[in-house]
């Protein structure tokens, strides 16, 4: 029997990662697009990609219409995170009707809402706005499609002096956070690496049938601000207190990632907005497509420390 063919773009990413290991291990021919610039960046994952069986590696710009139109080749399903590689919402039209022309019956589509749309006085946020345009194109143009909205990374956390998740470390030891979100208002989390592939396959597995033209909010825990210092102190075994501030920028990033963070500080601090906009609920439907997540406890516990010594810090010796 022929295994079926799932294209994935984004291969490096951790939702891309994430499917790609569990595709390739429950039969799966997986195509997986990574472009030059990130396969030299994130050499680690791409090399763990090179060693998966019956997987094959695409590495192109996205901007390639010659590379677009043979992914698809033969393809029935699809996987598609793309981030800001350039002109994202022309990326983004060239590659579902690239696999509508192929005849692509399932286009899984990791989108994020565009929060003007539902108050005029939210802001749009530039990164997802534009996954938001994509995916009414996505529905305009009759593609078979499931749209994921995936929630906080559980993984964005670090002790390195980066913008809106640093999990600072203090000189007694302990951990302390800040960040805009009101301290006792839920947000929704999700351990990208480990549960985004399992997820998604089931997506796949119950088909357009199903869930063509849905949106998944994909996260596993409403946590508040306050609930996840809680589970990283007693995941690490250390204090852990959270202090609601401003966003601080410490480190150089790009001009388009501040203009993000300035918009989620006014959406998510002063607005106190729903995360996914006001139609999309967590986690019911998220734990009906995979029931074994991990939670933001065993993330602190046994995944945050081997992420900080993959960054050369030695706190957890």
């Amino acid at each position: 029997m022929t295994k079926p063919t799932l294209v994935i773009v984004n291969t490096t990413g951790r939702q891309g990662a994430s499917l790609a290991r569990v595709a390739t291990a429950v039969g799966y021919n997986v195509r997986a697009h990574i472009t030059t610039k990130l396969s030299e960046k994130d050499g680690a994952v791409a090399k763990e990609l090179r060693e998966l069986k019956n997987i094959e590696l695409i590495e192109g710009s996205l901007e390639d219409e010659k590379l677009i139109s043979a992914l698809f080749v033969g393809a029935r399903r699809a996987f598609i995170n793309t981030i800001s590689w350039g002109d994202e919402v022309a990326i983004g039209k060239a590659l579902a009707n690239a696999a509508k022309k192929a005849g692509v019956q399932h286009y899984v589509y990791s989108s994020m809402p565009d929060h003007a749309v539902f108050n005029k006085g939210w802001p749009s946020l530039p990164l997802w706005s534009c996954k938001f345009t994509v995916e009414n194109y996505i529905r305009q143009i009759g593609l078979p499609a499931t749209f994921v909205y995936t929630g906080i990374y559980n993984n964005n956390f670090t002790s390195l002096p980066y913008p809106l998740f640093c999990m600072k470390l203090q000189s007694n030891g302990s951990f302390s956070w800040t960040a805009p979100f009101h301290p006792d208002k839920p947000l929704p989390w999700l351990d990208a690496e480990h549960d985004v592939g399992p997820a998604v396959i089931q997506i796949l597995k119950d088909g357009p049938q199903k869930w063509s033209g849905h949106r998944i909010g994909l996260a596993y825990q409403l946590l508040t601000p306050r609930q996840v210092c809680e589970a990283f102190a007693r995941g690490l075994r250390r204090p852990c207190s959270y202090k609601r501030g401003p966003i601080t920028i410490e480190v150089p990033i790009p001009s388009g990632y501040r203009s993000q963070l300035e918009g989620i500080e006014e959406l998510f601090g002063k607005w106190e907005a729903p995360y996914f906009g006001p139609d999309i609920q967590a986690p019911d439907e998220a734990l009906k497509l995979w029931e074994g997540y991990r939670g933001m406890e065993e993330y602190a516990r046994e995944v945050f420390p081997l992420e900080e010594a993959a960054n050369g810090l030695t706190w957890m010796h």
